[in-house]
């Protein structure tokens, strides 16, 4: 498919107008959702391959105190549980339904993957925190600059989700 004919489906399909949409078939909606999850994973495992790297750096014990090292073994875990949940929909997929789809597979690798986001934005947080306390040498601009970055993840990935939705559904009521 072209560009052009993409970009006017898109268009028919989600009109800023309008805000018209359609439903997505149940192939359509598990194809978007593994997608999202394959989009999402390179960016997972290129942090977990960095936060290990970390670990094996002089600086890395010269540097940091026990607790900010301890913060950084947790971020590390918290990824883990990241790509977990990330990985699980495909995992499900083959263990349960390889050769069909269901609706409560889309719904469940739905919930996997927005469950995956919450450690996977708390290990970030918490791996600022650390690379923030090293080049501020301080412990509040640290903080600051972790608490300003929680803050714009919670509202790029649940506060706008959250408001688009009730937009919707209240244009759908009408």
């Amino acid at each position: 498919m072209n560009n052009a004919k993409r970009g006017t489906e898109l268009a028919d399909v989600d009109g800023e107008a309008g805000g018209e949409s359609r439903a997505l078939s149940l192939n359509e909606a598990a194809t978007h959702l593994l997608d999202e999850c394959r989009m999402v994973l390179p960016g997972i495992q290129a942090l977990f391959g960095f936060q290990l790297v970390a670990v094996f750096n002089a600086g890395f014990f010269e540097r940091l105190s026990s607790a900010e090292r301890l913060a950084h073994l947790v971020a590390i875990g918290l990824v883990v549980i990241a790509i977990a949940f990330v990985m699980a929909p495909a995992a499900l997929h083959r263990s349960t339904e390889p050769e069909s789809l269901s609706r409560r597979f889309v719904h469940l690798s739905s919930w996997l993957l927005q469950c995956g986001m919450v450690p996977l934005g708390a290990a970030i947080c918490l791996d600022v925190y650390v690379v923030a306390r090293l080049i501020t040498e301080s412990k509040r601009g640290a903080s600051a600059v972790s608490a300003l970055l929680a803050t714009i993840i919670l509202i790029a990935w649940y506060v706008l989700p959250a408001s688009e939705r009730r937009r919707r559904r209240g244009l759908a009521r009408r």
